[in-house]
């Protein structure tokens, strides 16, 4: 990938810990959405030990011997798991930034 490793784990920890900070970490919309970006993260380093290891471009043989020629699926993977990760990342700073300070009274949705 990139000569400098970014650390996904370490940036889902700093997400946490704006969520902490803006007193959103409890809440549903919040919860729900991180652990579904927790797996994206998962999902999206699994993919990066397997295009490491792997030809970027793979053959793929038909019937009668014919062959064609593709990219490798787990780079078509990452992007589209890369491009729902960033859209699940800007829908958890939605959730803080719309939450952030504030306070719910008694009778307010906690949603």
């Amino acid at each position: 990938m990139s000569s400098k490793t970014i650390d996904l784990n370490e940036k889902a920890r700093e997400l946490l810990e704006l969520a902490q900070q803006a007193g959103v970490e409890q809440n549903y919309l919040f919860v729900t959405t991180f652990a579904r970006y927790q797996r994206q993260i998962k999902i999206l380093s699994d993919l990066e030990k397997e295009i490491a290891t792997s030809e970027m471009i793979v053959t793929k043989e038909y019937v009668k011997g014919r062959k064609n020629v593709y990219v490798h699926p787990a780079i078509t993977e990452y992007n589209k798991t890369a491009d729902c990760a960033n859209r699940t990342a800007s829908t958890l700073m939605k959730v803080i930034v719309s939450l952030e300070d504030k306070t719910l009274s008694a009778g307010d949705d906690m949603l």
